[in-house]
C-alpha cells in the first residue's frame, strides 16, 4: 500500500511537470515585457526615442507582456490539460479533450448553482454580501475561485476517469460510443456533478486553505526554513513539485491585493506585482519560497563541485573536473541542481543531508534579508536577470545575494572538502579503480524499474497477431481508427498479410497504395487502443512470416450449419439462404451492382455482395417482413434480417458517419418487429449531396454463404420493386 502510494504521487510530480515547462517562457514575455514598458525604466534610462508610446518596440513589448499574462491567467485550465495528459498512461489526446470539456462543465455548473442561489446576478456581478475574493472569472464564467486546485481536481479526476474507461467495451447497440469514446462522455456527466457539489463543499476546502496559509505565514522565518527543508529533501523522491506548487499558486503560500485584485500564491503575487506599475518593492513574503534558490544554485553548488574536483584522484582528476563543469554550470544558469545533487546523493547521502540544510537555510536567509526576486522554474542566472537586475536593486534587493552567496561558495567548499576527506566518501573521481567517473541521474534509478516492467508485462496476442498482419512494428508508421476500420499507414505494403489480419477477426482488408483499413466493425476503437499499447513496448522489426492460422477467441469464422432430419424427412427451419431468391429494392432510385460503388470497402465486397441505389427520395424503407438488428447511432446505417434469415446491413450516404446524425431521422430501433414497406429511416437529400463525398445507398447481404452472389437484375426501381436477385 504504502509503495503504490508513493507511486501515485511520483506520477502526480510529473504530471505537473507539463503545465510548469511553460511558465519559465510565460515569465520571460511578462517579466520583459513588463520591464521595458515601465514608464519609471524607460525614464531612468532615457529610452524614449526607442520604447516610448508609440514606438514600434513598444508595441511589441506590450503584445509580449499580455501573452505572458494570458497564461498565468488561465493556469487552472493549463493545469486542467496538462495533468490530464501527464496521469493518462495511453491515448493521452482523448485525457486532454475530455479535462478540457470537463473544465467547462464543472465551472460552468457552479455558475448555474451561483446564478439560482442569487450569488451572482443576472449581469455577472457578485451580489452584495459575498466575500471578496470567494467568486471569480474563469474563461468568461463567473465561478468559485479555485485557482489550479479546480484544475488539478479536474486533470486528476479525468485521468482517473480516462485510465479507468478508455478501453471499456459497450453492448453493440452501443459499441460506436465504446472506447476512447467513451471517456468524454463519462467525464462530462461526472463533472456537471462535480460542479454542483463543489458549491457546497469549495468554500469549506477553501477556508480550511487560508487557515493553512495562515499558518505557515504566521510562523515567519521558522516557516520558511522548514519549508526549505522540505523541499530540497523531496528532491530525491520526485515529489518535490507536490510539495511546493501549492505555496506557489495557491491560498497556501499567502494572500494579497494588487491592483483591487485578490492574488494567491507566492508566484502569482510575484507576478501580478510585476505588472503593476505601482509597486515599489516586491513583497518577500510572496517571494520566500523561491529567493533563496539563488543563493545556493548559482553560488553554493558550484563550491561544492569544486570540493569534489580537488579532492578526486589525481588520475582521475581529468575526467571528473569536466563532467562537474558541466554541472557546475548548468546550476549556475538555468538552475537545474539533478546533475550535481544526484552525483553525490547516491555514493555520499551524507552530503545531501548538508546540502538540504544549507538550501533550506538560504530560503530563511533571503526572506530575512528581504529578498524578493522572482523565478518562473528554478533559481539560475537567467532568472536573476529578468526578474532580479532588470527589476532594479530597490524592487528585489537582489544585490544582497552576492555577498551572502560568496559565503555560501566557501561554506559548501570547506565542509565537502572536509567530509570527502574525514570518511573517504566516494565522490565522482574517488571511485574504485575498476569503476567509471560518471554523474548519476534520475534515469540510472529508473532505469532498472522500467526493466522490470518489461519483463513482467504480459503480451496482447490478439494486438501481436494485428501487428504481424501489417508487416511488424518498424513497417506501421501510423495507427488510426472510424467508426469499423482500423485505419494504419506502412513503409512497405507488400509485407500486409490479409490472411492473418482476417484470422484477428476482420470481416474485410482494403488496401490502397500504403494505406491499410481493416475492418472490424463497432468494436475498433477498443482494438486501436490494446494496438497502440502493444506497439508501444513491440521489438522494432519487420515481420516476414508464413499466413497465420489462428483463430482468436470472438473472432470465429462462420461455419456452414449441419442440419438434422426431422423425422419425415425434410430439413427443420433454419436461416440458410435460398437459392434464387427476389430481392427487393429498399429504395427509390437508379440501381447499380456494389462494385461500382464509390467506397472500396463496399466496391470490393469487404463486408459482402450486394447492390447500390442512386436515390430520387430520402427513405428507407423495410423490404421484407422482418427484424431491426441495430440502428446505428448515428441514424446512416441499419442492420436488418428477413423472416427466413436473410441478413441485410442498408447504408445511406459514404462516410456519413461523419455528419454526426444530422440529416438522419431514425424511425425505429434495435429489436423492433417491421412490415414490408415500414419506413425505418428518413434523410435528408440535399443535405448529404452537399456534406458527404457521395449519396448512394448500399445495400450489402452479410450473411452470404460459399457460392452466392448478388445478381442485378433492374436498372430502376421504385421502394418494394424487384431490384437484384441473390444466386
Amino acid at each position: 500500500m504504502k509503495d503504490k502510494v508513493f507511486s501515485v504521487l511520483q506520477r502526480v510530480g510529473r504530471s505537473f511537470m507539463l503545465p510548469i515547462a511553460i511558465l519559465p517562457v510565460a515569465g520571460l514575455l511578462l517579466g520583459i515585457g513588463s520591464s521595458f514598458t515601465n514608464a519609471t525604466t524607460i525614464s531612468t534610462y532615457h529610452l524614449e526615442s526607442i520604447l516610448g508610446d508609440g514606438t514600434l518596440l513598444n508595441a511589441l513589448l506590450i503584445i509580449m507582456s499580455k501573452a505572458g499574462n494570458v497564461i498565468f491567467d488561465n493556469l487552472p485550465l493549463i493545469f486542467a490539460v496538462g495533468v490530464a495528459i501527464g496521469m493518462a498512461k495511453e491515448e493521452k489526446e482523448v485525457s486532454a479533450l475530455s479535462a478540457l470539456i470537463a473544465f467547462f462543465v464543472m465551472h460552468v455548473s457552479i455558475n448555474a448553482v451561483l446564478i439560482v442561489s442569487g450569488k451572482v446576478l443576472a449581469d455577472g456581478t457578485a451580489a452584495e454580501g459575498v466575500l471578496d475574493g470567494t467568486i471569480a472569472n474563469v474563461c468568461g464564467m463567473q465561478t468559485l475561485q479555485m485557482g489550479v486546485f479546480g484544475g488539478i481536481l479536474v486533470g486528476l479526476g479525468v485521468a482517473a476517469l480516462h485510465n479507468r474507461f478508455h478501453k471499456i467495451v459497450l453492448p453493440n447497440a452501443l459499441s460506436f460510443f465504446g472506447g476512447s469514446r467513451f471517456v468524454p462522455i463519462i467525464s462530462t456527466v461526472v463533472y456537471l456533478f462535480v460542479g454542483i457539489g463543489m458549491y457546497f463543499a469549495w468554500p469549506v476546502v477553501q477556508n480550511a486553505i487560508f487557515s493553512l496559509g495562515g499558518l505557515v505565514t504566521g510562523t515567519g522565518y521558522v516557516g520558511t526554513l522548514i519549508f526549505g527543508i522540505v523541499k530540497r529533501a523531496l528532491i530525491p523522491f520526485g515529489l518535490h513539485h507536490v510539495f511546493y506548487l501549492p505555496f506557489w499558486q495557491t491560498a497556501v503560500g499567502g494572500t494579497m491585493m494588487v491592483d483591487g485584485q485578490l492574488i494567491q500564491g507566492g508566484q502569482n503575487i510575484f507576478f501580478a506585482q510585476l505588472a503593476s506599475p505601482d509597486v515599489v518593492h516586491f513583497s518577500a513574503d510572496a517571494t520566500r519560497y523561491f529567493s533563496g534558490e539563488f543563493i545556493f544554485m548559482i553560488f553554493g553548488l558550484p563550491g561544492a563541485a569544486l570540493a569534489m574536483y580537488r579532492c578526486a584522484k589525481p588520475e582521475k582528476k581529468k575526467a571528473a573536473g569536466g563532467l562537474l563543469l558541466s554541472a557546475a554550470l548548468t546550476c549556475m544558469f538555468t538552475g537545474i541542481t539533478e546533475p550535481i545533487e544526484f552525483s553525490f546523493l547516491f555514493a555520499a547521502p551524507m552530503l545531501f543531508v548538508v546540502q538540504v540544510i544549507l538550501a533550506g537555510a538560504a530560503y530563511m536567509i533571503a526572506h530575512m534579508l528581504n529578498i524578493a526576486v522572482g523565478l518562473t522554474f528554478s533559481g539560475g542566472l537567467l532568472d536573476l536577470f529578468i526578474f532580479g537586475i532588470l527589476q532594479g536593486n530597490e524592487k528585489t534587493s537582489w544585490m544582497r545575494i552576492i555577498p551572502v552567496g560568496i559565503i555560501y561558495f566557501f561554506l559548501y567548499y570547506f565542509i565537502f572538502s572536509f567530509l570527502i576527506k574525514k570518511f573517504n566518501l566516494k565522490t565522482p573521481g574517488r571511485e574504485d579503480d575498476d569503476e567509471e567517473t560518471k554523474l548519476y541521474t534520475k534515469a540510472d534509478v529508473n532505469a532498472r524499474k522500467a526493466e522490470a516492467k518489461e519483463e513482467a508485462a504480459g503480451t496482447d496476442e490478439l494486438s501481436q497477431a494485428i501487428a504481424n498482419g501489417l508487416g511488424g512494428k518498424k513497417n506501421i508508421t501510423s495507427v488510426d481508427c472510424c467508426a469499423t476500420r482500423l485505419r494504419c499507414s506502412v513503409a512497405k505494403s507488400e509485407l500486409v498479410n490479409e490472411k492473418m489480419l482476417k484470422a484477428t477477426g476482420a470481416v474485410g482488408v482494403i488496401r490502397k497504395g500504403q494505406g491499410v483499413q481493416v475492418i472490424y466493425g463497432p468494436q475498433v476503437a477498443v482494438i486501436k487502443s490494446n494496438l497502440e499499447t502493444y506497439l508501444t513496448t513491440a521489438p522494432d522489426v519487420e515481420y516476414h512470416g508464413e499466413d497465420g492460422e489462428t483463430v482468436f477467441a470472438g473472432h470465429e469464422e462462420e461455419k456452414t450449419p449441419v442440419v438434422s432430419e426431422n423425422g419425415d424427412g425434410s430439413a427443420p427451419e433454419s436461416r440458410e439462404k435460398k437459392t434464387g431468391r427476389t430481392v427487393y429494392s429498399p429504395f427509390t432510385g437508379t440501381v447499380k451492382p456494389i462494385t461500382e460503388a464509390p467506397d472500396p470497402a463496399f466496391a470490393g465486397k469487404a463486408m459482402g455482395d450486394g447492390f447500390l441505389v442512386e436515390p430520387e427520395k430520402g427513405e428507407l424503407v423495410a423490404p421484407e417482413d422482418g427484424q431491426v438488428d441495430f440502428v446505428f447511432p448515428t441514424g446512416h446505417a441499419l442492420g436488418f434480417h428477413t423472416k427466413d434469415g436473410v441478413e441485410m446491413l442498408f447504408h445511406i450516404g459514404v462516410d456519413t458517419v461523419k455528419l454526426d446524425g444530422k440529416g438522419f431521422k431514425a424511425l425505429v430501433k434495435d429489436g423492433d418487429e417491421v412490415k414490408r414497406g415500414d419506413k425505418l429511416i428518413e434523410f435528408d437529400l440535399q443535405y448529404i449531396k452537399e456534406n458527404a463525398p457521395s449519396d448512394v445507398c448500399i445495400t450489402v447481404f452479410t450473411g452470404m454463404q460459399e457460392g452466392q452472389e448478388i445478381r442485378v437484375t433492374a436498372s430502376h426501381a421504385d421502394a418494394l420493386d424487384e431490384a437484384a436477385e441473390l444466386i
